[in-house]
């Protein structure tokens, strides 16, 4: 921001600079020299009114012209050439001053019909000041280029310093730091913005109080009614069918799998996500979500695959890569047919280490009018909430990640996620789909 508006100023500053200091160096170039023809001229005349005085009543000079007041009026290394009549020579000639000037300024001036005067002075002490005229005005301009510097130096400061002051405040804003900032910089329109950040800071604040509480709140009522359904369960796990005692232990794991998701949620709420995030084993960490759904899956006469090396290794956070898998594997068991296929593998990109979770199917997959808006929250093609894939997408990117619709037919969802640094890259790599 500094150095767009220091560029901007200075440009400015040279743009003037050459619309002003062009033109006046060409004026004064132009005035020193009319000045010193003017001066040359007023010469001139002054010697023309002497000669006058010495005709006569007929117009002509008798017995020789005075000059000794002419040679008051030759410039130092000059020359005046006077052409004058008399009774024996109607134009007589008589030059004063120097024999020979070189490179000279003429100026002439005429008297009459048969009189006439010129002066020829050297030009170089006219070039040299010119010169000096010309030097005064670069300087001048120079002058004025650094005064513009100075001020294009302070206005940038001006401008840029509070500029970084309210982005960093909207960054401290962003990761979680709501202390107001009393500081302002007397410039309105800026002022303005930090106090509406302020203002904003302190709303998010009361609402992430209110929503943690609220949290807080859900889980407890959640994890007693959890407790109260596995004391029943617990009950149902003593009975003499066997039957029912296999299923009650299945439904005591599922409710042990819930209380444990809502712990890690409520977890998740009250601390940052790099605080969560640990390196695991992503092929070991789906391994329960799959084994979850292949009930569904088994009752539904499909089969559900998961395949990818365990070694791949990613910082996350399990639980939302395991709720973003099942939202997937959720989705083609809704929409999907065929076989589901949840494959691991290592991805080789540009200069990073990336670990891929594919999760494809075999049905019809994704219209082209539903493609673009899939992970919006809200819409839905199915007559579902549309809330699915727009969370799985949101837990993904929590982690640093990204959730892409790859291939539209059949459906093919890829999760990027980060890979583990201590560990060596396989040695076959591919190529991140496109």
């Amino acid at each position: 921001m500094r150095s767009r508006i220091l560029n901007a100023v200075m440009a400015t500053v040279l743009l003037v600079a050459l619309l002003l200091g062009v033109p006046l160096a060409y004026t004064a170039y132009l005035f020193v020299e009319d000045t010193a023809r003017r001066d040359l001229q007023d010469r001139l005349g002054r010697m023309a009114d002497e000669i006058i005085a010495q005709e006569g009543t007929d117009g002509l000079v008798v017995g020789g012209l005075d000059t000794s007041s002419l040679r008051l009026l030759v410039p130092a290394d000059g020359r005046v050439v006077v052409v004058y009549p008399t009774p024996e020579n109607i134009a007589a000639r008589l030059d004063i001053g120097e024999p020979v000037v070189e490179s000279p300024i003429v100026e002439s001036l005429s008297m009459g019909t048969s009189g006439s005067l010129r002066i020829e002075v050297p030009s170089e002490s006219l070039r040299t000041l010119q010169q000096q005229v010309l030097a005064a005005v670069t300087l001048l301009v120079l002058l004025s280029v650094a005064v513009g510097a100075l001020v294009a130096v302070a206005t940038a400061r001006r401008l840029a310093d509070p500029l970084r002051d309210v982005a960093r405040r909207a960054a401290r804003l962003g990761e979680g730091d709501f202390r107001p900032e009393p500081r302002r910089h007397g410039i309105p329109e800026l002022d303005r913005v930090s106090e509406v950040l302020d203002a904003t800071a302190v709303e998010i604040s009361n609402r992430l109080q209110r929503e943690h509480g609220l949290v807080g709140d859900v889980s407890h009522q959640l994890r007693s009614r959890m407790t109260a359904i596995r004391l029943r369960l617990d009950e149902l796990s003593t009975h003499d069918d066997p039957a029912v005692v296999e299923e009650a232990e299945a439904a005591m794991a599922q409710v042990d799998r819930l209380t444990s998701a809502i712990t890690d949620l409520v977890r998740q709420s009250r601390n940052s996500a790099a605080e969560l995030r640990t390196e695991v084993s992503v092929v070991g960490d789906l391994t329960g979500v799959i084994a979850d759904w292949r009930g569904p899956f088994q009752e539904a006469g499909r089969e559900l695959v998961l395949s990818g090396d365990p070694a791949l290794r990613s910082p996350v956070t399990g639980s939302r890569l395991r709720e973003a898998v099942a939202v997937l594997v959720d989705n083609a068991l809704v929409h999907g047919g065929g076989t589901c296929t949840v494959s691991v593998r290592y991805v080789a990109t540009r200069g990073d280490a990336t670990v891929c979770v594919e999760v494809s199917d075999e049905g019809e997959g994704v219209s082209d009018d539903l493609a673009p808006h899939i992970f919006e929250r809200g819409f839905s093609g199915g007559g579902s909430t549309g809330l699915g894939l727009a969370l799985a997408r949101a837990l993904v990117e929590a982690d640093g990640g990204r959730l892409e619709l790859q291939r539209r037919r059949p459906a093919l969802f890829a999760l990027f996620l980060g890979a583990s640094k201590d560990r060596g890259a396989p040695e076959r790599r591919t190529r991140e789909p496109r």
